[in-house]
């Protein structure tokens, strides 16, 4: 029990702030005879020398003598570590919050896939919703895109046609890129089908028919005369596309945010390149194989 307490004493000593260097001539005891008084001369000659910075020097170089318990020492342990591992140990609010984030969204897209199987609480409409996710499908616009340019008998037509199928070719592409660098899975493990791996669509992040919904809808509201009531159909189509790969499970609600934005970046950039209708006159004469380079 007194070897305990000696051992306490002994470090209370040490973290006390007179155990500094430059507090070390205010515990030295007084030479001379003054005895407790410390009122002679011989006190203040032992109080100037023990001021001298050599001697607190000497004094602040030398080593414990006293032995430390293993108790004392794990005590210490801790105000030694290193100012790098206590950095490490605080990640920073940005990763916080980026973490944060990623929870939240796939809790969320987890709880959105209620027609991810056919046992899940709307597993009855899956079907539905696997079929209005076909119509924001790759193959499906860019089949029916080259039908009505065969069909169209107008420049204009024509002109706005070959614009959409060369956007809808950049869309596929870009998607399809991004997704291979990302390689971000699905909220749920599901195989791709068929009609997803020829359209490269084989990864989660971004939602291509989000991508291509939205592409689509601004384009022929740029480029189409419609009625509000047709507007706001084609603005509703667009967001249920990108919902119904949500509920069916293949996609996050980031990745379909992300999805809708990457469209509206299609968009701009053909608006950006727009082809001319001589332009689109001479790449359907090379598909046609019809071109004569020299009439």
């Amino acid at each position: 029990m007194p070897t305990n307490y000696n051992a306490r004493s002994r470090a209370r000593e040490r973290n006390s702030v007179l155990s500094r260097p430059e507090f070390m001539s205010l515990n030295q005891p007084l030479r001379g005879g003054g005895g407790g008084s410390g009122g002679g001369p011989g006190s203040s000659e032992s109080r100037g020398s023990a001021r001298r910075p050599g001697q607190i020097k000497h004094q602040a170089s030398q080593p414990s003598e006293e032995p430390a318990d293993s108790g004392s020492k794990d005590r210490r342990e801790p105000g030694k570590m290193p100012e790098e591992d206590c950095m490490q140990l605080n990640p920073s609010f940005k990763g916080i919050a980026m973490n944060s984030l990623l929870a939240i969204d796939i809790c969320l897209s987890k709880r959105m896939g209620v027609c991810a199987n056919t046992s899940s609480s709307w597993g009855g409409c899956r079907s539905m919703v696997a079929l209005l996710a076909l119509t924001g499908h790759g193959i499906t616009w860019i089949i029916g895109t080259i039908v009505c340019l065969t069909r169209s008998n107008t420049l204009a037509g024509q002109e706005v046609l070959v614009n959409l199928l060369l956007a809808l070719i950049l869309d596929v592409m870009t998607v399809a890129g991004v997704q291979r660098l990302v390689k971000r899975r699905g909220p749920w493990e599901m195989t791709p089908g068929f009609l997803d791996c020829v359209a490269m669509d084989t990864y989660s992040f971004p939602a291509a028919h989000a991508s291509r919904a939205a592409m689509v809808s601004k384009f022929l509201l740029s480029h189409l005369v419609l009625a509000v009531p047709l507007r706001i159909l084609l603005v509703l189509w667009a967001f249920l596309v990108g919902m119904s790969r949500v509920l069916l499970g293949k996609h996050h609600l980031t990745d379909m945010v992300c999805g809708f934005a990457l469209g509206m970046l299609h968009f701009s950039l053909m608006e950006t390149v727009w082809l001319s209708s001589n332009t689109c006159q001479t790449l359907i004469s090379i598909s046609t194989l019809s071109w004569s380079p020299f009439f």
